[in-house]
């Protein structure tokens, strides 16, 4: 990780941020721990952006992602269930939409990706839109050691041996289609494959 003065950081803007992180988390975080790690967020996806002109929001929002993560693990609330493909671009940030959707406080959701993609498929989104699910403001995220900790339930999706094993972790394999570049009908048949998966899974984890 380079260090908070190279020039792959824009400093301002990630101080800015670090500041408003560090706010957030009062009582939680010492403020001397969010810069580190907002800088280590914006780097990994520096690494795989083709323009890194408007990283500091995403870095803000994984950065978010990544302390809440690590405050789900000391607080146990409902089943943190985390759904991993390679370029969580489609089926992982689908399998992540689907149950947030539907099982509202009973599960929280995450997804990530072993080699994260520049955007979310395109087709995702309305394939989601078409079954009254609003994809928000999903985009890629690196798989993160914070996230598999903090997970209850580790789903992979396709990402193989990549994906970390932590122990005391339920983890579940469910390969399903790659949508990459796919037309909307076959995204759709991925779409109800997952959501066959959800079902199943929410069935389970109902008291």
């Amino acid at each position: 990780m380079p260090p908070p003065s190279s020039p792959l950081l824009p400093d301002e803007r990630l101080a800015a941020g670090a500041a408003r992180l560090a706010s957030r988390y009062v009582g939680h975080f010492a403020p001397e721990t969010v810069p580190g790690l907002l800088a280590d967020s914006y780097t990994r996806l520096a690494e795989q952006a083709r323009i890194r002109t408007h990283l500091v929001a995403p870095a803000e929002r994984l950065t978010a992602d990544r302390l809440d993560a690590h405050a789900q693990g000391l607080t146990r609330g409902p089943y943190r269930v985390l759904f991993v493909c390679s370029q969580n671009a489609g089926r992982s940030p689908m399998a992540a939409a689907l149950p947030a959707h539907r099982a509202g406080e009973r599960v929280a959701v995450a997804s990530a990706g072993t080699h994260p993609a520049n955007a979310v498929e395109p087709h995702i989104a309305q394939a989601l839109t078409e079954a009254g699910v609003d994809l928000a403001d999903a985009y890629p995220k690196p798989l993160t050691e914070e996230v598999v900790q903090a997970a209850d339930i580790v789903i992979t999706m396709g990402c193989g041996d990549a994906c970390p094993v932590v122990p005391g972790r339920l983890y579940l394999d469910r390969p399903v289609a790659d949508p990459d570049g796919a037309p909307i009908a076959p995204v759709r048949e991925i779409r109800d494959t997952i959501d066959a998966h959800i079902t199943e899974l929410l069935t389970q984890l109902t008291p």
